[in-house]
């Protein structure tokens, strides 16, 4: 049995392990040419639009052609996310917090540029090319420092999930806002109508943080606060386990 013979097959084909199916009425296709065509539908009209029909037709052929080069849309999806991923910019060198802190708001950039990856779930580690090449170079970050290389791999996967679940929020709510949107009910800002519902008997720490003006911005698409909060008050539980491992 050949190694290959055990990845999967959206693996393979990701990484080019696949064996090309041989010429024939449409061999002017290929899975990088599918692919396109079906990150084109996705941002276009969400991932609940990509079907294998919808794809071909766009390539100016039928869904069972398809299958030559993808085994059905389940591998087509996951080939989808990594080509959407793309490889990883360069980072900072020598300060793996401000590495750490570019590759985080670099994954943040792509979920912002493609919001149907979070319409994606999570099947298991990273093993397209691409993903992989991110999740090298989140490790790079953290070459050289005293953390263990289990410890090194939990760091990356808890900056990346901060990173996925302030996506996910974003994109629901994004979503939510638009169907509002489209059927003639926008969404009045949060603080304006939390404030009618709230009293300072009832709700002391609420009507502080109303009356400190929180949710008086309408929440900025471009700037995610929340996000920068939270991204480095994951660094600095990182940089303390560094300082106490100098200590």
């Amino acid at each position: 049995m050949s190694e290959d013979e055990d990845l999967p097959p959206s693996v393979a084909a990701a990484w080019g392990r696949r064996a090309r199916p041989a010429k024939g009425p449409q061999r002017g296709l290929s899975v990088a040419r599918i692919v396109a065509a079906a990150i084109h539908t996705a941002q276009a009209d969400g991932l609940a639009a990509v079907s294998m029909n919808r794809v071909a037709a766009s390539l100016g052929t039928v869904g069972m052609s398809l299958y030559r080069y993808v085994s059905g849309k389940e591998e087509l999806v996951e080939l989808m996310v990594d080509q959407a991923y793309g490889p990883p910019p360069p980072l900072p060198a020598g300060d793996w917090r401000a590495g750490l802190h570019a590759w985080a708001r670099a994954q943040r950039a792509v979920l912002t540029a493609h919001p149907w990856i979070t319409d994606v779930p999570i099947s298991g580690p990273p093993l397209g090319p691409h993903a992989v090449a991110w999740f090298e170079s989140g490790l790079r970050c953290l070459a050289g420092t005293a953390l263990t290389e289990h410890e090194k791999v939990f760091s990356v996967m808890l900056v990346g999930s901060l990173v996925r679940d302030q996506a996910i929020l974003r994109a629901d709510l994004a979503r939510a806002a638009a169907r509002a949107a489209g059927a003639g009910r926008p969404v009045p800002a949060y603080g304006r109508v939390l404030r009618q519902l709230v009293d300072t008997q009832r709700f002391p720490a609420l009507t502080a943080v109303l009356d400190a003006g929180v949710f008086d911005d309408g929440g900025d698409d471009e700037q995610w606060p929340e996000f920068d909060f939270g991204l480095e008050r994951v660094l600095d539980g990182i940089a303390f386990l560094l300082a106490a491992r100098r200590g």
